[in-house]
Parts: structure tokens; C-alpha cells; sequence
């Protein structure tokens, strides 16, 4: 019993020892603005918050983000393979994939695919 607690009152006490060495340490001596700065993206943190933003950058990110949502309709459709009718799955299959061409070639009509402007 005595030497549990003697353990425990040890465990204690080098556990107190290192979080007051870590808080000691941790301290830093001078307060740099840039550091204490979030980093936002490559941005330059000292400029202005109302830097233009690139339209082409949002419509390569919304491009993706409208594939990553027709890859989560796509998953469902082949699941439901084997639970019902071939020509009704084959038929909103097709359906589905012409919509998805059709965005595609309006998205590549639109010049939205060039990544290089």
C-alpha cells in the first residue's frame, strides 16, 4: 500500500516537473507580428484584406466540388445494379450520364477547362 502511494506522489511529481519545464521553455522572448499572423493561402498577411481574388482560381474550385457530387450520385446508381429492373436502372442511368456530358461540353464550351489562363 505504501509503496503505491509512494509511486503514485512520484508519478505526480515528475508529471508537475515536466509540464512546468514545458511552460517555462515554451515562453518566447519577443512577440513577432508575422508569426502570431495566421497564414491565409500564400497571401502576404500584411497587405490589405480586399486583395482581388482570382475568378478563374473559384471556377476550377465550384468544377471540382460538381464532380466530387456526381461521383456520390454515381455510387448509389451501381448499387442499385442487382436490386432492380435492368431497363428502368439502365434508362435513369443513361439519363444521368447525358446530363453529365451535357455540363461537361457546356463547361468546355464555356473555356472553364482551360487551367492554364
Amino acid at each position: 500500500m505504501i509503496l503505491m502511494m509512494n509511486i503514485t506522489i512520484l508519478i505526480l511529481i515528475i508529471s508537475n516537473i515536466m509540464m512546468f519545464l514545458s511552460i517555462i521553455l515554451s515562453k518566447k522572448s519577443f512577440m513577432d507580428r508575422e508569426k502570431c499572423s495566421p497564414f491565409e493561402c500564400g497571401f502576404d498577411p500584411k497587405s490589405t484584406a480586399r486583395i482581388p481574388f482570382s475568378l478563374h482560381f473559384f471556377l476550377i474550385t465550384v468544377i471540382f466540388l460538381i464532380f466530387d457530387v456526381e461521383i456520390a450520385l454515381i455510387f448509389p446508381i451501381i448499387l442499385l445494379f442487382k436490386m432492380v429492373n435492368f431497363l428502368i436502372w439502365s434508362q435513369i442511368s443513361i439519363f444521368f450520364f447525358i446530363v453529365l456530358l451535357f455540363g461537361l461540353y457546356h463547361e468546355w464550351n464555356q473555356n472553364m477547362l482551360n487551367w492554364t489562363n
